[in-house]
């Protein structure tokens, strides 16, 4: 492989990632994809391929495709609730950005993320190539492998799909942390009624241990069961972890840190002043990016990055 292929891929390597990611949901099978994308293309005669970032886009697109068929059958043989893995994003970390427009922080939400799950991998892909990345529909098909008219029913039943399940909504920062602050501060002292108070009646708590720490192996649902379970699970496990502001897949974000690394990547949303979900990233084989760029960055302050 000679310099011009490599810097031509490197060259595309962003988009790649970004394609990857959204498609599975996961940095760890992300990277996989671009390990195998890099093999194929150190095959390939590069003169003879006159769009390169057509063709790499095409090559990520088909390995992910192959690798949903099979990381679903590994899901439903995963220990406890299975989450997408977190990123951290800000200005200092670059991997997916850019993300300063709504459509693009939309489109590596946390939420929507966890909505495209429920997607065949053939929307999924058109969803994203099309969403995030403004392919039209005959690009689209090519990148698939299918026709311009079926691209485009699969974007249309994903976009009704994703319309119809409700997800984040728009986040005002300021009072997202002012809220959170409120609700870590009951958490913190045990008040089980006063945190009860700040929850959403169909509340919903979900937590992705992987089986590698104690985190609930169900979603945990309704406003007492969910009070009673955070402050039972921070009495028992809460000593020495510094619950930290930060930013995760383009929205603030709770990381829970202690003497040995990050503990959790805790993702809240509301409606209006009610907590109405809770999603707790710990598996520590999904932390070990965000765990990355933190020492990158020197670390985190009291007031996050």
């Amino acid at each position: 492989m000679g310099e011009p292929g490599l810097a031509m891929f490197q060259q595309h390597r962003g988009r790649m990632f970004g394609i990857a990611y959204r498609m599975l949901g996961s940095v760890t099978e992300a990277d996989d994809v671009l390990q195998e994308a890099w093999l194929r293309w150190q095959t390939v005669d590069h003169a003879g391929v006159k769009e390169p970032a057509a063709f790499l886009a095409k090559t990520v697109t088909n390995l992910c495709l192959t690798h949903l068929t099979t990381a679903r059958a590994r899901r439903e043989t995963y220990v406890g609730e299975w989450l997408p893995e977190p990123v951290l994003t800000g200005p200092n970390l670059p991997e997916l950005s850019p993300l300063d427009l709504a459509e693009q922080r939309e489109s590596v939400s946390f939420a929507l993320l966890k909505v495209l799950e429920h997607l065949t991998p053939a929307e999924r892909a058109a969803y994203v190539l099309r969403e995030a990345f403004a392919y039209g529909h005959r690009e689209v098909g090519d990148l698939i492998g299918t026709t311009e008219a079926n691209a485009r029913q699969l974007h249309s039943r994903a976009r009704k799909h994703v319309a119809t399940t409700q997800h984040a909504r728009p986040v005002d920062v300021g009072q997202w942390r002012a809220l959170v602050e409120r609700f870590l501060a009951a958490a913190q002292f045990g008040d089980v009624d006063r945190l009860a108070d700040l929850l959403a009646a169909d509340i919903v708590s979900r937590a992705d241990g992987g089986g590698k720490v104690h985190a609930a192996r169900n979603p945990v649902s309704g406003r007492d069961r969910v009070a009673r379970y955070l402050i039972g699970v921070l009495q028992r496990f809460g000593a020495g972890v510094v619950p930290t502001f930060g930013e995760a897949n383009g929205e603030p974000v709770i990381v829970a840190v202690d003497t040995d690394g990050i503990r959790a990547v805790c993702f809240f949303e509301f409606d209006g002043d009610l907590l109405t979900s809770m999603d707790l990233a710990m598996n520590p084989d999904k932390l070990v990016l965000a765990a990355a760029q933190l020492s990158r960055i020197g670390g985190l302050s009291s007031q996050g990055w």
